[in-house]
């Protein structure tokens, strides 16, 4: 399974990404799946803690905290023409 975008762990503060896709299986895919991290949904990156794990997304009106396991997992296309 191919995906596209740069990994939400990457992102810097304050950017917006488009999701294209995730490398998560099982149990956790279903949980991100449920919390709103499906392809098509726009994700913000909030805020990254002091030592930069966790890291907080919004999300659907919710802030949810990934740790940077999970965020890597996940992938997205930045939004705006935005580069790191």
């Amino acid at each position: 399974m191919a995906v596209t975008g740069i990994p939400l762990s990457e992102a810097a503060k304050g950017s917006f990404l488009q999701i294209s896709g995730m490398s998560v299986q099982g149990v956790m895919r279903r949980r991100l799946l449920d919390l709103g991290f499906v392809p098509g949904n726009t994700v913000e990156v909030v805020r990254r803690s002091p030592l930069g794990d966790p890291t907080a997304f919004r999300i659907s009106n919710t802030t949810i905290a990934l740790r940077r396991e999970e965020s890597s997992l996940i992938y997205g296309e930045p939004i705006g023409g935005e580069t790191e």
